[in-house]
């Protein structure tokens, strides 16, 4: 197995560095590469990654910010691994807990598998952000007849060829909900595991808004009654 470790990255320029050095101080069970996205940052970011050298890293920019969907879409054309995870680099979410996910692919218990975070103690920034994430995950699992823990997580991994085939089209967060709309309507359950979870808060640089909530309840309302396009 190879794995493709896909990094969104705007205006990161504080943490961008360290994410790239913990990605790869991590002992992985397979191959791995880090594609780096720089989502047309308005800080030093760009200048940090053009320094930066490993051959483990490829690193692309955009030349304006077009969202995190389009950045990851622009990862993925250059991914070359089975398997796909993207990490953010935002350092909300610990690159060690990724052999957790690989090990139920690795022992055959699952396909598609999502990392649940623990809420608790130092993991959330506000008590509305968590009862937001729990309501659109709520939702989902209304609409879909599902019972998912946590829908918003950027830990999901699953076979590049799986999630290139959902065609995903959302350009910003929205892309969580979709992603996850897509798989249900395919009637492909995600296997979760735990992970750590560290929230930022919005002074320390925290961009999602309760605005990109209310169009994951509208993008997850849209999949539950579109026509379902399998795999290629």
């Amino acid at each position: 197995m190879r794995l493709s470790i896909l990094m969104p990255v705007y205006n990161e320029q504080d943490r961008v560095i360290t994410a790239i050095k913990q990605t790869l101080e991590v002992t992985y069970p397979c191959e791995t590469e880090l594609i780096v996205v720089d989502d047309g940052s308005t800080d030093i970011t760009a200048e940090l990654l053009d320094q930066f050298s490993d051959p483990r890293v490829r690193v692309v920019h955009h030349a304006t910010n077009h969202g995190k969907g389009t950045a990851i879409r622009t990862a993925l054309r250059e991914a070359t691994g089975d398997y796909m995870v993207v990490l953010d680099a935002d350092l909300e979410y610990d690159p060690r807990d990724i052999p957790k996910l690989l090990k139920p692919v690795q022992e055959g218990r699952g396909t598609v598998i999502y990392g649940n975070r623990n809420f608790g103690g130092h993991a959330a920034f506000s008590f509305w952000y968590v009862m937001g994430n729990k309501a659109i995950t709520t939702a989902a699992n209304i609409l879909y007849n599902c019972y998912l823990s946590d829908l918003e997580t950027c830990f999901k991994l699953m076979p590049t060829r799986l999630y290139r085939s959902l065609d995903i089209s959302s350009h910003g967060f929205g892309i969580e909900a979709e992603v996850t709309g897509k798989l249900l309507r395919r009637h492909i359950r995600p296997y979760e595991v735990p992970i750590n979870y560290s929230a930022r808060t919005r002074a320390d640089g925290k961009k999602i808004t309760w605005l990109d909530g209310v169009k994951a309840l509208g993008i997850l309302a849209r999949h539950r009654v579109a026509p379902v396009h399998r795999a290629r």
